[in-house]
C-alpha cells in the first residue's frame, strides 16, 4: 500500500494533534466496551470508557522489534457519542440534510449536531432566540433594588455607582451613570485603581464617599468578595445594592439587595450575564418602574461592548440581547461608540461581535490596564462629540502603548524561555520585576497558545512580594492548581482559563516545583502540543457569499458558541509568501475552489507542501471598500491523499479512499468496502467482511463513518 508521511503540524514548536469531529450517527455508549475482533483474530485488551479513536497516516506508526505495529501520539482522533442507531437513520427529532426546513448547508448543520442542535426545535432556538422573560420572576431582590432607586431619583440623590477597571466594569458603570442621569438622580462613577488600589470596592473608598455625602452604593461586576468594605459601609449607614457575578462566597456580606446569575433559578436564561448584563438588567426595570425607556437603546450598545468584552457565554439572553442590539451599533446615538468606531477605523461595513472583541474592546480593556477608568465612563456617557473624539484618541494612544508594551515582554518571555532549549517546563512560571501587571496577563495567554502548557506570569508588586497573572489551556484547571498550592500564597483566585496570586519572592522556587508537578502529571495523561479540533468538513469550492451568508446566521460567535473551525482536505498551494508581521499568505486551490488563505503570527515552517489538509475559520476580510473571503489558518499538515491508518483503541486499520467510497483493512488483511448510501444524509453502506457474524454491528458502522470523515468524505 502506498503510505504518506504527516510532518509535524504547525504552528511550532509543539506538535498540535487534529481531533476529529464526532460522527453524526456514532457508536453506543456501552453496547461496545471491547474491540470487536473480526474472524480468526484474537481479542485485544480493552482501553478506558470514553477512549478516542485516533486516525493516523500509515507510514506514522512505528514498529516494535518484531515487526508489528504500535500506536503513538495520534493526528486525527474521533470521539464516540452516545446513542444506538442505524447507520441510515437520521438523528431523532433532525430533519434529512437535503430537507431540512432552516435551509442550512450541510457542513452547518453537521456542525450544530456535533454542537448538541439535535433537534430542530433546538436549532430554531438557536437561529431565533425567545424573548427574555420577565426578570422579576428570576431576580428575588429585583423589585427591593428598584424600589430604593426610585426614591433616589425622586429626590436627586448622590449615588456611587462602584465599578471594575476592565472593560465589563467600566461599561457596567457608564450604562447605570447614564440610566439614573437621565432619571434625575445624582450618579457619580467610583472606579479602583488597577496600580494603586486593586480590584474592587475597599474601605478607602467607602470612607470617600460617605465623607462626599453618598448615602447609596451600587457595584457593578463587583462586591460580594468586599466583605469588609460593606461592612464598614453598614456601620455608617450606607445602603448598598450589589450586583455582581463573580463566585458567591461561603459567607455573603451584609447588603439591602443582591443581583446575581446564581442567585436565578435553575437553567434560568439569565445564567451567563456578565456584570454589564446585571446593570442592564436593572437599568432597564428602573427606566420601566419610572416611565421613562428613552434612554434604554443606549443601555443596550453598552450592554453589547461590555458582554462581548467580559466574554460572557452567547447564549441565553445574552444571545438574544445582542441579535437584536448588534445592528444598531452602527448608528448608535452614544457620542463616545461613534468617536471609538473612528479611531478603531470602522468607518465601512458593519459592527459584529468580531469587530466589538477585536477593535472596541481592547481600547477600552487598554486604558483599565495602564491609565484611569474613569476616563472611558467620562467617554460612554459624555453627549459632546468633540470631547468624545478627544478621549477615544486617549484610549487609542494607550492601546497603543498595551501593544508596545506585550510585544516588548512577550520576546522577554520567549526569550527566557527558549534558552531553556527542549527542557521546558510543564508549568511555565516567569518573573521579571520591570514587567507591568496590566499587560501580562495578555501575554501569558499567547503564550499558552505558542507553547501548548500553563504559564504564569510574575512582576514585583513591592516589600519582597510578586503579582501573577496565570492562563492555562483547556483541560489543566488553573484554579485548582493554585488551590493546590495555597499554603504557598499570600492571596489567590481565579476559574479553570485563568487566574492571579500574589507571593513572597523567597516561596517562588517551592511554588513552581510544585506547579512543575501538577502540570507533568497532565501532560502525561494529555500528550504534548495542542489538538486541533475541526468541526465540519467544508470543501473549497462550497466556499461563496451564499454559504457565508447562512453561516452568519449563527451569529454572534463568541464563549459558548464558537465561530466554526472547518477543515478541507487535500488543497493545492497555488501560492505562498511571507508577510511582514511574520504572517503567512497562502493561495489554495481544491476542484473548482480558489481561495486566498493567511496564517496569524505564523510559527510553522516557512515553505509548505505542494497538497496540504487545512484548518481554518471563514473570515470576510474588508479592506479599502472592498470585501472578499478568506481562511484563517488555524493548522496545516502535508495531505496523506487517498490513504490514512485509523486507531481505535489498541487496533489499527487502514483506510484509503475506493472510488466515491472507501476501502478498510484491519491487522489481519481481512478487508470491508463502504461506499456512499443514496440520499442527502452523508452516510455510508457496507459490503461487510464475508460470512461476518457482526457485520451490522454498531461498532463497524461508526468505524466506517469515523474513516469517511478522516478521508474527507462528508461533513
Amino acid at each position: 500500500m502506498t503510505s504518506y508521511r504527516i510532518p509535524a503540524l504547525a504552528p511550532l514548536p509543539t506538535e498540535p494533534r487534529w481531533q476529529l469531529p464526532a460522527p453524526l450517527l456514532p457508536k453506543p455508549r456501552s453496547l461496545v466496551q471491547q474491540e470487536l475482533a473480526p474472524p480468526g483474530q484474537k481479542q485485544p485488551g480493552t482501553r478506558a470508557k470514553g477512549s478516542r479513536g485516533k486516525a493516523k497516516r500509515a507510514s506514522d506508526v512505528p514498529e516494535t522489534p518484531d515487526g508489528a505495529s504500535r500506536p503513538q501520539a495520534s493526528q486525527l482522533e474521533a470521539s464516540p457519542s452516545p446513542g444506538i442507531r442505524e447507520l441510515t437513520e437520521p438523528a431523532p427529532g433532525v430533519p434529512a440534510q437535503g430537507a431540512n426546513p432552516f435551509g442550512l448547508p450541510a457542513p452547518l448543520l453537521a456542525l450544530l449536531q456535533r454542537r448538541g442542535f439535535v433537534t430542530a426545535e433546538a436549532i430554531g432556538g438557536l437561529l431565533d432566540p425567545p424573548p427574555a422573560p420577565e426578570p422579576a420572576d428570576h431576580f428575588a431582590d429585583l423589585a427591593k433594588a428598584v424600589a430604593r432607586l426610585r426614591q433616589a431619583c425622586k429626590v436627586a440623590e448622590a449615588v456611587a455607582i462602584c465599578g471594575d477597571y476592565d472593560a465589563d466594569g467600566m461599561t457596567s458603570t457608564a450604562l447605570l451613570v447614564g440610566v439614573l442621569q437621565r432619571l434625575g438622580a445624582k450618579p457619580q462613577a467610583a472606579i479602583p485603581s488597577r496600580q494603586e488600589d486593586g480590584y474592587g470596592l475597599n474601605v478607602a473608598m467607602v470612607e470617600r464617599l460617605h465623607g462626599e455625602g453618598v448615602g447609596l452604593l451600587v457595584t457593578v461586576d463587583n462586591g460580594v468578595a468586599a466583605r469588609d468594605a460593606l461592612l464598614r459601609a453598614q456601620a455608617l449607614g450606607l445602603d448598598v445594592i450589589l450586583t455582581d457575578h463573580h463566585s458567591l462566597p461561603d459567607e455573603l456580606p451584609p447588603f439591602l439587595a443582591l443581583l446575581h446569575p446564581a442567585c436565578t433559578p435553575e437553567g434560568s436564561p439569565y445564567r451567563g450575564l456578565a456584570g454589564v448584563g446585571l446593570a442592564y438588567v436593572l437599568g432597564q426595570a428602573l427606566a420601566r418602574a419610572m416611565g421613562d425607556q428613552q434612554g434604554l437603546a443606549n443601555a443596550r450598545d453598552l450592554f453589547c461592548i461590555g458582554t462581548i468584552a467580559d466574554m460572557a457565554p452567547l447564549v441565553g439572553v445574552n444571545r438574544r440581547w445582542l441579535m437584536d442590539g448588534l445592528p444598531g451599533l452602527k448608528g448608535s446615538a452614544l457620542a463616545g461608540l461613534q468617536a471609538l468606531q473612528q479611531v478603531a477605523g470602522l468607518d465601512d461595513g458593519p459592527i459584529d461581535a468580531g469587530s466589538v472583541g477585536f477593535q472596541l474592546a481592547p481600547r477600552i480593556n487598554a486604558v483599565g490596564r495602564l491609565g484611569d477608568p474613569q476616563l472611558v465612563v467620562d467617554l460612554l456617557t459624555t453627549a459632546d462629540q468633540a470631547e468624545a473624539l478627544e478621549l477615544a484618541r486617549a484610549c487609542e494612544g494607550y492601546n497603543r502603548q498595551r501593544r508596545e508594551l506585550c510585544e516588548a515582554i512577550e520576546a522577554e518571555a520567549v526569550a527566557l524561555v527558549e534558552a531553556d532549549g527542549d527542557q521546558k517546563s510543564p508549568f511555565l512560571l516567569l518573573a521579571q520585576t520591570h514587567w507591568h501587571h496590566g499587560v501580562i496577563g495578555i501575554v501569558a495567554s499567547r503564550l499558552v497558545e505558542r507553547f501548548s502548557r500553563p504559564v504564569a506570569l510574575l512582576a514585583s508588586e513591592g516589600d519582597g512580594r510578586l503579582r501573577a497573572s496565570v492562563r492555562a489551556p483547556v483541560g489543566f484547571a488553573a484554579d485548582q492548581a493554585l488551590k493546590a498550592c495555597h499554603d504557598l500564597l499570600i492571596r489567590y483566585g481565579g476559574h479553570p482559563a485563568a487566574g492571579g496570586f500574589t507571593v513572597l519572592a523567597e516561596r517562588v522556587a517551592e511554588l513552581h516545583g510544585r506547579l512543575n508537578g501538577l502540570a507533568a502529571a497532565w501532560l502525561q495523561q494529555r500528550g504534548e502540543g495542542s489538538i486541533v479540533e475541526p468541526e465540519a468538513l467544508l470543501p473549497l469550492e462550497q466556499i461563496d457569499r451564499s454559504f457565508w451568508h447562512q453561516l452568519q446566521r449563527l451569529e454572534p460567535f463568541g464563549i459558548a458558541m464558537p465561530a466554526p473551525l472547518f477543515w478541507s482536505h487535500a488543497c493545492e498551494v497555488v501560492d505562498q509568501r511571507e508577510l511582514r508581521g511574520g504572517h503567512l499568505q497562502l493561495t489554495l486551490a481544491q476542484g473548482e475552489g480558489r481561495v486566498r488563505a493567511i496564517a496569524w503570527r505564523w510559527q510553522g515552517p516557512k515553505s509548505q507542501p505542494a497538497v496540504v489538509d487545512v484548518a481554518f475559520r471563514l473570515r470576510n476580510n474588508r479592506w479599502q471598500g472592498e470585501e472578499r473571503l478568506q481562511l484563517e489558518v488555524v493548522a496545516l499538515r502535508a495531505s496523506g491523499g487517498e490513504e490514512i491508518c485509523l486507531q481505535r483503541r489498541q487496533r489499527l486499520y487502514w483506510c484509503r479512499r475506493h472510488g466515491d467510497g472507501l476501502l478498510i483493512r484491519n491487522g489481519a488483511g481481512e478487508e470491508l468496502l463502504a461506499s456512499r448510501a443514496p440520499g442527502p444524509d452523508q452516510v455510508f453502506d457496507l459490503t461487510p467482511w464475508a460470512d461476518h457474524p457482526q457485520a451490522s454491528h454498531p461498532y463497524l458502522l461508526s468505524l466506517v463513518q469515523d474513516a469517511a470523515m478522516a478521508l474527507g468524505l462528508v461533513a
